[in-house]
């Protein structure tokens, strides 16, 4: 994999004074999925929390970790304190928006998110450099992890967002600002927190509040 983001680049983002240099291939939440080159997030948890398993990550193969506990600062390894882990990944994810000239699609729905971006993926594979969600990483977590990974050279990004209550995607899709959004279908979902299918259909087009014109929208009618 190549490199996405310089110890320099990353620097600027997230406005700390870190002396080290590494080059970045990727970044990582869960230190399991750890691979030589990552940025380890060490995101707080309420159940487990990813500072517990810094060294794991940097045993991975991890060339520096997110975290903020200054506690650590002193480990042999570059870790860069920050204020709030979720939020320097949020900064990187908007720099990496920022950034590119990629045309952005995101997609939302109660059904089919994942099913339509594999094939849009298959789609424009042709066309140049795709960058897209792996697996459901469509939360407040999993959407900018997947941004921040995105490469500058991308020529197309395929998101997806989701949402358990209003707002959610609200929010996402202001961090995306994607070109097309996709609103797969409205079904009868999360009704713990809607009283009806028509504000679920009212917090999927959220989605649309991202778009900048000229942009399109495309829904199931």
């Amino acid at each position: 994999m190549s490199i996405i983001w310089t110890s320099e680049e990353i620097n600027k983002v997230i406005k700390i004074d870190n002396k080290n240099t590494f080059f970045i291939k990727g970044l990582e939440i869960d230190s399991r999925k750890v691979k030589v080159g990552d940025l380890f997030c060490a995101m707080p948890g309420s159940i487990k929390d990813g500072h517990d398993f810094i060294s794991k990550a940097f045993n991975k193969g991890a060339v520096a970790a997110l975290a903020t506990n200054k506690l650590l600062k002193n480990n042999y390894q570059p870790i860069l304190i920050v204020k709030s882990v979720p939020k320097a990944l949020n900064d990187i994810a908007r720099e990496a928006r920022k950034r590119t000239c990629a045309k952005i699609i995101a997609i939302t729905g109660s059904v089919g998110k994942t099913g339509t971006k594999e094939m849009l993926k298959s789609a424009l594979d042709k066309f140049g450099v795709i960058h897209a969600s792996k697996d459901s990483l469509n939360n407040h977590v999993g959407v900018p992890l997947s941004l921040a990974r995105m490469p500058i050279s991308t020529n197309y990004s395929i998101l997806e967002l989701g949402m358990n209550k209003s707002g959610e995607i609200a929010n996402l899709t202001k961090i995306v600002k994607p070109h097309i959004a996709i609103i797969t279908s409205i079904e009868k979902a999360h009704f713990e927190n809607f009283s009806s299918i028509e504000d679920i259909a009212k917090a999927k087009a959220e989605i649309f509040l991202g778009l900048k014109s000229p942009a399109i929208a495309i829904i199931n009618r």
